[in-house]
Formats: structure tokens, sequence, C-alpha cells
């Protein structure tokens, strides 16, 4: 019965799903040429460090989001339209599900990490002769189709006679205008203020804050990641993981602890819901983001896997070992008690 009602959910929500790709396609692109200054020379000096893009990342990232059909496809809020029941064969129920899943890992695709793009000061010219024409700013935009956002050119010229390049807070406004992005708003929504944020994030809708700051913000924009940030805080503080799990911004919210060495909670977070697998991926993923550490080294010369793996973290790492540790041993006795039975 569970597999028919996944069923019958795709069906219903098909053209949605549709929708949701094609805003993700547009968010993910990001052009590496641009005619402003340069957002990305923000590279890290340390090649060799994994990135949030890497394949064998994604992959681990992945599999902790996990894959659960009924939360992917739960009912949203909408317009309300007749259900549409199909009768099928146990051959069409399996194809059904398995075009579920599909469409599940493709609504899953993490939104993108980026380090903030550089403040845009660039002075074009100052002309004098134009100071005190007039009281306003002149905008000038190129609006060519052809040309990607990113190396659009936009200038200013300020009542004193100064041409500059406009800021990005200038040039995402006027493309917003001549180029609307649906969903977007000229002035950003009140809801990210702080003190609007701390009252949404008691109601646990940190997932409607992110789902709506994907469509407000560029994913480099100093907003989004200010958004971002606060509400990974929140949920870390809280130990409300579960509410961004199978969803597509646990990736982020993974990536963020890791890089702030501050997994320990979300490690026993999984091993008290028995989900040892995505705890040892998570250790995985640490010893990839800090290679240098001691955890790290003492993993790799002893090239230990499974359980053995979170031992040495707790020992070497973790500031909250004996908790992985009572939990990891509460595991084991759950293990081996279905093993006896």
């Amino acid at each position: 019965m569970a597999a028919l009602g996944t069923a019958r959910c795709l069906f219903r929500r098909y053209s949605w799903v549709k929708n949701v790709q094609k805003s993700k396609q547009m968010l993910v692109k990001c052009t590496a040429r641009t005619l402003c200054s340069g957002t990305q020379d923000n590279a890290l000096s340390d090649n060799t460090k994994p990135q949030f893009t890497d394949a064998a990342v994604q992959d681990l990232l992945t599999r902790i989001t996990g894959l659960d059909l009924e939360k992917v496809f739960r009912p949203i809020k909408q317009e309300l339209k007749p259900p549409t029941y199909k009768l099928m064969t146990d051959e069409q129920l399996e194809e059904a599900v398995q075009l579920a899943e599909e469409q599940a890992k493709k609504m899953l695709q993490m939104p993108p990490v980026l380090l903030e793009r550089k403040p845009i000061d660039d002075v074009l010219s100052e002309d004098q002769i134009l100071e005190g024409m007039d009281t306003a700013k002149y905008v000038f935009t190129d609006i060519s189709f052809s040309i990607p956002h990113r190396e659009r050119f936009v200038v200013v010229r300020e009542p004193n006679g100064v041409l500059r390049k406009a800021s990005w807070e200038e040039r995402d406004r006027l493309i917003q205008v001549y180029f609307p992005k649906e969903g977007r708003k000229l002035t950003a929504p009140l809801i990210f203020k702080e003190q609007n944020l701390k009252m949404v994030f008691s109601q646990d809708r940190h997932e409607d804050v992110l789902d709506l700051c994907l469509v407000q913000f560029e994913p480099d924009s100093s907003d989004f990641i200010r958004v971002h940030s606060a509400t990974y805080e929140d949920l870390d503080k809280h130990g409300k993981y579960d509410l961004l799990r199978s969803t597509r911004h646990f990736g982020g919210l993974t990536w963020f602890l890791l890089h702030a060495r501050r997994v320990d909670a979300l490690i026993v977070h999984m091993l008290k819901r028995e989900q040892l697998q995505d705890a040892v991926n998570l250790v995985s993923l640490f010893h990839m983001v800090h290679p240098h550490s001691e955890s790290a080294q003492e993993a790799s010369s002893q090239t230990a896997a499974g359980a053995e793996l979170l031992k040495i973290y707790a020992q070497k790492e973790s500031q909250r070992s004996g908790y992985i540790e009572l939990a990891l041993q509460a595991h084991e006795q759950m293990a081996a008690k279905s093993a006896s039975a």
C-alpha cells in the first residue's frame, strides 16, 4: 500500500517535479567568465582539499542524505484537484516506484556551495565636468539576450561625475527588472531579517526558509550564505537534523558542520537512530576534509573501516567521545540481539 501511495503521489506531482528541475538547473549554472571583479578568484589556496562538487564528496553526502520517498513526495499546499487513480499490474507498479525513485534523486540534487563573491569597487572614469548636472544616479545596462548575466555590463553614473561598475546588489536588482526570475522579489522578503528568522525557526520551517533563499539570492551572495549559516546553526543547536533529512539541503548542512569540525552531535544522532553506515560515511568525509587531523592519520595507518573508524574518531578527535562510544555500544548490543533472535 505504501508503494501504491508513492506511485499515486508521483503521478499527481509530475508537472511540479519538472518545474522544480528547471528552477534548480538555472540555479546551479555558474559561469566562470565575468566582466565584474572576479568572483571566481576566491579559489581555495590549497587545491588538494576536497571540494563540495567532487564526485566522491557528492556520493557520500547523497548516501548520508537518505532517500525517503514519502518525505520527498509529501503533499504540499496547492490548488485542490481531483486525484487520479490508475489500475496497475505488479510490474507496472514496480516501474512506477522506480520512476519515483529516479525523480526523487533529481529533486534531492544539492544546491551549490560557493565562497562569497568579492565586492565590486571598480571606477571607470571621473568626469568632473558632469558633477552637479543631476541629483540622481544613471544606470546603463546591456540587455542583450545572448549575454550571460555574470558577463552583463552594468555601470552607474554618480551625480558627482564618477562612472563605476554596479555593485552586486545593484546588478541583482537590475537584472531582475529586465530578466525577471519567477518567485524572486526586487526587495528581499522580511522573513530573512534576523528577528523574523528566529520566529520561523521556532515553527520548524527551516526547509521553507532555505527553499525561498534559493529563489531569492544568488548562491555566492552574502545574504545567501548568511541565511544558510543561520539556519544550520539553529538546526545544530537544537539537534533538529531530521527536519532536513532526505531533502536537498541536508548535504549543505553536513558540509557546513564538517568544515566547522562540529559533527559530534550529528554522529550521536545517527547512531541513536541506528544509522551506523551514515555515521561511518560522515567520519570518512571528515577525514577527507581534514586529512591532517590525528584521527585521519590514525585511521589511515590502520586502514580502519566500519565501526573501528568511529572508535578511532571518538578517541582522537571527538569532544564528546563518551556519548559516541555509548551510542556505538548500544548499537552493537542491539545488533547482537537481532542476530541471536
